[in-house]
């Protein structure tokens, strides 16, 4: 197996996790927000991955059919970035200037807790990723260096 192939795979899933943090913080940031650019309160957003074949060279996919070691090897994308259908939880509140006529803001139905919880696993999995990249940068300096000893 390529050891290049391994790099590719962790830093997919680690640019997929960051792509979820990003979500989630935007999330957290509009918590409180009552207006946006479509009309009404922000609506929550969730991040979509997908498994997707590792991408290669045709050559190397040519190598992978007869090395079945390989076969099979799959990555991680962002699939899409959905809004949440949730309808906005009502608050009452009549002074404020986006309340309508009963006295009632619509907020963004997001909890803060469930964004922090899926903060600190998309954390948990980017150090993962994080992990087993070095551990493959570690093991190529270990053959180079094997390479040069001998």
């Amino acid at each position: 197996m390529d050891l290049f192939k391994l790099f590719s795979i962790s830093a997919a899933g680690m640019n997929a996790q960051r792509s979820r943090m990003s979500v989630i913080s935007g999330n957290l940031a509009n918590v409180e927000t009552t207006r946006t650019p479509e009309g009404g309160p922000y609506r929550r957003r969730d991040i979509v991955l997908q498994a997707v074949p590792l991408a290669g060279r045709f050559s190397d996919v040519l190598a992978e059919n007869a090395d079945e070691s390989t076969q099979g090897l799959m990555s991680v994308e962002v699939a899409d970035i959905k809004r949440s259908d949730r309808p906005p939880r009502l608050n009452f509140d009549p002074n404020h200037p986006d309340a309508d006529a009963n006295g009632y803001v619509a907020l963004p139905d997001i909890n803060v807790m469930e964004e922090m919880v899926d903060l600190m696993a998309a954390v948990r999995s980017y150090e993962a990723n994080l992990t087993a990249y070095n551990a493959t940068k570690n093991l190529v300096r270990r053959l180079l260096d094997m390479g040069r000893a001998g």
